[in-house]
């Protein structure tokens, strides 16, 4: 896998101050993507273990809230296998801080029998997740007002909630 960026101070994408990595490679190509360049899977450069030194050496400042993980498509089966190492890392290292990632997928896409579903991996991410951003960005449905998402058929889930009720439960920054 390849990613794009590396955000090391990112307010954008997730509550508090966070770090984000942007991996390459995305299958939706949305129309009006922020971030088409970020498409090609030979984009950026090769996401390696010296990579995943730097992002947890920069969650290991104090004022980081966590990681958020975006794309490109971050939850593809392969890239769902090429980042679980460096999410169990987060969680062992940084137990204390959250874990976000955006997806073009919808919740039922990351069930068993879903499109982006990887039984040896989804189910172990899913649960180290605090929040999901799930659904295309949709460009009639760009809506700037709203809160870590473009447009108006994006969720923000509450996976741990989600988890234990099997419903979805949308997040809210009030809880």
């Amino acid at each position: 896998m390849n990613y794009a960026s590396i955000k090391p101070l990112d307010i954008a994408n997730g509550s508090g101050v966070r770090v984000s990595l942007f991996v390459s490679g995305c299958p939706h190509r949305c129309q009006g993507c922020f971030n088409k360049e970020a498409w090609e899977e030979s984009f950026g450069q090769p996401f390696t273990e010296q990579t995943q030194e730097h992002i947890l050496k920069l969650l290991g400042k104090n004022y980081i809230s966590g990681l958020t993980l975006l794309g490109g498509e971050p939850l593809t089966p392969d890239h769902q296998k090429a980042l679980w190492p460096l999410i169990v890392k987060v969680r062992e290292r940084f137990p204390e801080k959250s874990l976000w990632a955006f997806t073009g997928y919808v919740w039922p896409d990351l069930q068993p029998g879903g499109r982006a579903y990887c039984p040896e991996v989804t189910p172990k991410l899913l649960s180290a997740l605090q929040v999901l951003v799930d659904g295309p960005f949709v460009e009639k449905l760009k809506d700037i007002m709203l809160k870590f998402r473009g447009s108006s058929n994006q969720r923000l889930i509450d996976v741990q909630k989600t988890l234990q009720t099997g419903e979805i439960v949308l997040w809210s920054s009030r809880r």
